[in-house]
């Protein structure tokens, strides 16, 4: 079954049309992805969704080993 709502991520509108009425933004579709327990792409996902989180945790440990 394919998801025919979407939202437009820049004014939060939903709509069922590929650009957003109101400012002319390509829509995205406001599901998430389906879970997998054996799940390979969570690491690039993480990466792209909180970089700088990911960014700090890396000196952080990086620092340790030092010690």
């Amino acid at each position: 079954m394919r998801w025919r709502i979407k939202k437009c991520p820049k004014c939060k509108i939903y709509t069922i049309k590929d650009l957003c009425p109101q400012c002319n933004e390509k829509t995205v579709s406001p599901h998430p992805s389906r879970f997998s327990p054996e799940d390979k792409y969570v690491a690039y996902r993480v990466r792209m969704k909180y970089p700088d989180l990911i960014t700090e945790l890396e000196k952080k440990l990086a620092q340790e080993r030092q010690f």
